[in-house]
């Protein structure tokens, strides 16, 4: 069955034109023109990703964002016209899974959307179940639980999550965890999986500023704390 992709812009040209490459691609596309009408749109025709442009009118992209998050985990990708970082880790922030840069190729976005939904519809893989302490990853099903209570993840939060847990004690540097997220994307801003991190932390920690899972190793990147983990079968 195609995915469906949710374009979300207010330039009609916009909407347009990605909906015939997508479609093009063999992607269903749905399209709305500005937040409001998109968290509608999303509502009834439950996508399986959204391509979201920030300056929106009357709900923007990040206001959408808010809103949607409490709704639904489905991976977002930014379309911003903004080159200031701090705009994309806003966007990061409150729950994107990535974002692109306009002007942008239409490769570029292919790669991106595929990257995307291939995280988000991962296949099992041998060793399906992660525990570390009270949380637990079914990689298969992509669900985590902390201490027994189901935790909702955005698919970069989870795809991390699991590949820390996967080596416990390895420290990843961030070139090496954004390889993981975005191949080889060709916009890559480290910072990202900082965010990333700290969304994650905010998440599974008893006490987010002091991450008892997630471990900062300064100066090189992150690593999931040893003692706490294992494989097992539930």
């Amino acid at each position: 069955m195609s995915k469906t992709i949710l374009i979300v812009d207010d330039a009609p040209n916009m909407r347009l034109l990605l909906r015939e490459y997508l479609s093009a691609q063999g992607f269903r596309v749905v399209a709305a023109a500005n937040g409001r009408e998109a968290l509608l749109v999303a509502r009834q025709e439950a996508p399986d990703l959204v391509l979201l442009d920030v300056m929106m009118p009357e709900l923007d992209g990040f206001a959408f964002i808010r809103h949607f998050r409490r709704e639904q985990p489905t991976p977002i990708i930014l379309l911003t016209a903004k080159l200031e970082e701090a705009d994309k880790v806003i966007g990061l922030e409150l729950g994107a899974d990535d974002y692109i840069t306009k002007p942008f190729g239409m490769a570029e976005l292919l790669a991106r959307v595929r990257a995307v939904l291939r995280r988000a519809g991962a296949q099992p893989v041998e060793h399906d179940l992660l525990r570390a302490a009270d949380i637990v990853l079914d990689r298969a099903a992509r669900i985590v639980r902390v201490g027994g209570r189901s935790v909702d993840l955005t698919p970069s939060e989870f795809d991390l999550l699991a590949t820390l847990a996967a080596a416990p004690g390895r420290v990843f540097t961030r070139a090496e965890l954004l390889d993981r997220l975005q191949g080889e994307a060709a916009e890559r801003v480290e910072r990202t999986i900082d965010v990333h991190i700290r969304n994650l932390r905010s998440k599974i920690e008893p006490d987010a500023a002091r991450p008892h899972y997630v471990q900062t190793v300064f100066g090189v990147g992150y690593r999931f704390r040893q003692e706490d983990a294992q494989r097992g079968a539930p």
